[in-house]
């Protein structure tokens, strides 16, 4: 718990710093090519399909990513632990990336699926391990974060230079191939790296007693096998066509199948279990930073969909005669995030005793991302004759994103890790991913609307209920700062 040998933090969090950046790197990569290459004509190598449609499996696929970071905590408690959750989900997004790179609607469909179902078992179960490299009271923690989410937007800023232009430049499958390759060398360094992490997420939650070790066991035998049979006999149907249905119908159907999941998931959180009155006002706070978040980032993840189409069609791709591909604006918010995070981190220490609360914090953050899209209101009545605007428009709107993403996720992360009782740790991060699910959602469906209405009025929309959401949370955080009790 003493170890310092990483700029003043456990040397394990080197190894987890440059998994968890090669992993954005892949998912990154191949994000800021997406909504792209689905809406590319087949002449130029893409999918042709509408906007509609795009937007809607664009929404479904990264909501996913997400959500089956429910699952994927819930496994590594009871099954096999976080560590084994991190390194088979790397393989599962390696296989994923691969599967794109080779030209067929249905590679590219088992593509997404894996990566899905990797990207679950990784994304929260890392954060967890670097939670568990510091002691409960370990001053470092927070500080352990913001470095760790430095990583995450090292890979993001990299990943669209080499994967867009790879992409958009070349060839749309090399591009997807690239980002597969990111993601080996993630997993190389992270079994190289495995001995700096301790027991550190080596190990699942002990069972209650082996009756209960061998109750679960059962039920994940049978309720896996099932699963697992439904899944190929799903797969198979879509592969062989004779299961007729179309990439929206699955959407919807995701759709309704996430909203039974957090209301189910909420249900049993505040009302089936057994926790002591202290947790119970802590989940509650928990709660309502969800919401918050899941508003939060339905707006801030229109930069892949929204924003890149707004940026490829409506947006001048050069600066001082240097022609760039459009998927490079994808760049900027890591990019700002790297620069402006250490400024943010010296501004929270400088304010001491006044720095704002993590509900205050999401409701800056809110209104920042409303801000962002309130200024392209005007970019976009600026492009409704087919002139296309400067970069700067995307410029100071992505800065303005950059400054609401850094008020809200290393907080919500970070105070999800404090909040969350120890023996669901993994649940409750899977919490915090299944906020950024339903926004991915969210803005999935926001995107399809992309051409089917105004840009001026769908940025307006958007703004306002962005600055509205910021308010209200202001207005809140007195309430919600009494629920997390000694919680800061």
């Amino acid at each position: 718990m003493d170890d310092r040998s990483f700029f003043g933090h456990p040397r394990g969090l080197s190894t987890l710093f440059f998994t968890e950046m090669w992993e954005r790197f892949s998912y990154y990569g191949m994000r800021a090519l997406l909504i792209l290459f689905m809406t590319a004509p087949i002449a130029a190598g893409g999918l042709g399909f509408e906007t509609s449609v795009a937007g809607a499996v664009y929404g479904l696929y990264t909501s996913m990513v997400y959500m089956t970071s429910l699952p994927g905590g819930w496994i590594a408690d009871r099954l096999i632990g976080q560590r084994r959750a991190v390194l088979y989900g790397g393989i599962l997004i390696a296989c994923g990336h691969f599967s794109m790179a080779f030209p067929s609607i249905s590679t590219f469909y088992v593509g997404l699926a894996l990566i899905v179902v990797g990207t679950g078992l990784l994304k929260g179960n890392v954060g967890v391990i670097v939670g568990r490299l510091y002691g409960a009271n370990d001053h470092r923690r927070d500080a352990g974060f913001s470095i760790f989410y430095m990583g995450i937007n090292l890979g993001a800023f990299i990943a669209p230079l080499v994967c867009g232009y790879l992409g958009q430049r070349v060839n749309w499958h090399i591009g997807f191939g690239a980002a597969g390759v990111g993601m080996v060398f993630g997993l190389v360094q992270y079994v190289l790296g495995a001995r700096f992490l301790g027991d550190a997420g080596l190990h699942p939650a002990p069972a209650e007693s082996p009756e209960a070790d061998a109750r679960l066991k059962q039920r994940v035998r049978v309720w896996g096998g099932g699963a697992l049979v439904a899944i190929a006999a799903v797969v198979a149907g879509l592969l062989t066509g004779t299961l007729p249905i179309t990439a929206r119908q699955i959407a919807d159907a995701a759709g309704y199948l996430l909203l039974v999941i957090t209301v189910v998931f909420f249900g049993w959180m505040f009302l089936a279990a057994d926790w002591t009155p202290a947790e119970r006002k802590r989940l509650y706070a928990i709660g309502v930073l969800f919401v918050a978040a899941a508003l939060f980032w339905s707006e801030f993840e229109q930069a892949g969909s929204t924003l890149n189409l707004f940026a490829d069609r409506a947006t001048r791709s050069s600066a001082l005669g240097w022609e760039f591909p459009t998927s490079y604006f994808q760049s900027l918010q890591p990019l700002f995030i790297i620069s402006f995070a250490p400024v943010f981190a010296w501004l929270w220490i400088r304010m001491g005793k006044s720095e704002p609360s993590s509900p205050a914090k999401f409701g800056i953050g809110l209104l920042f991302v409303g801000a962002g899209f309130a200024l392209l209101i005007i970019a976009a009545r600026l492009s409704a004759n087919g002139v296309k605007v400067a970069p700067y428009w995307l410029v100071v709107t992505y800065l303005l994103h950059t400054f609401g993403e850094l008020s809200l996720s290393p907080v919500g992360m970070s105070a999800t890790t404090k909040l969350a009782p120890t023996r669901v740790a993994g649940l409750m991060m899977g919490v915090w991913y299944l906020a950024i699910s339903v926004g991915n959602f969210i803005g999935g469906r926001l995107a399809s609307l992309y051409g089917s209405m105004p840009v001026t009025n769908l940025f307006g929309a958007i703004a306002a209920v962005g600055i509205a959401a910021g308010v209200v949370m202001l207005v809140l955080t007195f309430p919600i700062k009494r629920l997390m009790g000694d919680v800061n």
